[in-house]
């Protein structure tokens, strides 16, 4: 039985309700890296395009940010609900995310600057360090890490909603928001559980190769695993501009 993902884009049995490919169509996990680099270069140009535009010109950006969040979020259900739409829809959400990650760095950028380089390569390295520990087997997503990891990010997803209910009634969740030593200490945990995330997310996509699962859900995986990088991403500048914050 495939395990359970912290990430809702990839859930228990979502292998399992598309059955297997046909013979010499299966998934493969080489298949969803290169799906991951092309999803990652396209994110990459529409994040050129709306940081260029910030940077250059100064242009105000906030439509960017504002409309690649939600048209990501609207692809993203679909995909997740629908993910035969995979091959056709995750490009253009990888572009969505490029424009809406473009304009949120720019303006980290704009009040630290270097920030966003250092939140890029301390994301890159933390995906490297844990994909050589989970190839090497010295960390495996067992029943318990699974289980504890799904727990933490399902009180994450509800701590951040509740932020953004009570953001209407004037309120804030303490400390969520805050440059202080709780602060920071409550962003390192955060971006604790999301790079755990990935470990979850390499063993879900190594078990769909395993079992078969057909050729279109190596796009179905490499947005899975894409999702994560995007919010370890997020949560390493908020990290980062706090521990600046403070200087």
């Amino acid at each position: 039985m495939i395990g359970r993902s912290g990430n809702p884009t990839l859930r228990d049995d979502t292998f399992q309700k598309h059955g297997q490919a046909l013979s010499g169509e299966g998934m493969t996990i080489n298949g969803t890296v290169n799906k991951m680099f092309i999803m990652l270069a396209i994110l990459l140009g529409g994040a050129v395009v709306s940081w260029g535009m910030y940077m250059k010109q100064d242009a105000n950006v906030l439509g960017f940010m504002i409309g690649g969040a939600i048209a990501g979020l609207i692809l993203a259900l679909i995909i997740s609900f629908v993910p035969r739409t995979a091959p056709f829809l995750v490009p253009i959400y990888a572009a969505c995310e490029g424009l809406f990650l473009g304009a949120l760095s720019a303006q980290y950028e704009s009040k630290f600057n270097g920030i966003t380089l250092q939140a890029a390569l301390l994301t890159m390295c933390v995906f490297l360090a844990l994909l050589i520990a989970y190839r090497l087997r010295l960390i495996q997503a067992t029943k318990n890490f699974r289980l504890g990891v799904f727990a933490a990010t399902a009180g994450i997803a509800l701590m951040y909603l509740a932020s953004f209910v009570l953001g209407f009634f004037g309120m804030t969740v303490p400390f969520l928001h805050e440059s202080s030593l709780i602060g920071i200490g409550i962003s390192l945990v955060i971006v604790v559980v999301a790079a755990l995330n990935l470990v979850l997310d390499f063993d879900f996509i190594e078990q769909g190769a395993e079992q078969g699962a057909p050729k279109y859900m190596e796009w179905y995986g490499a947005f899975g695993l894409m999702v994560t990088l995007v919010w370890l991403y997020i949560e390493m500048l908020r990290l980062l501009s706090k521990i600046a914050s403070r200087d």
